[in-house]
């Protein structure tokens, strides 16, 4: 079982499709301090490889974890932990 991650921020885009989940956790994940998290919500399974790539060149931002579950709707939800760097 993963341990549990304290994020400083949740964004919520599901519901979103690419490019907007991604587009927007890059807007917000710059609004954080330093060493904080930001726990992204998605329905938008591109988000995973979108967030991924992003993370993997970005200066900024690393990824810590991905997870895939179900939501109360019974949707697909795709979780992403974000750590803001410098």
């Amino acid at each position: 079982m993963n341990e549990p991650i304290q994020p400083a921020k949740i964004l919520d885009v599901r519901g979103e499709q690419c490019p907007y989940p991604l587009i927007k956790a890059r807007q917000e994940v710059l609004t954080l301090n330093t060493g904080e998290i930001l726990k992204v919500l998605a329905t938008d399974r591109n988000s995973l490889n979108d967030i991924q790539g992003w993370a993997k060149s970005a200066k900024a931002v690393r990824l810590l974890r991905q997870d895939t579950e179900t939501d109360e709707q019974g949707r697909e939800l795709y979780v992403h932990y974000l750590a803001r760097e410098t």
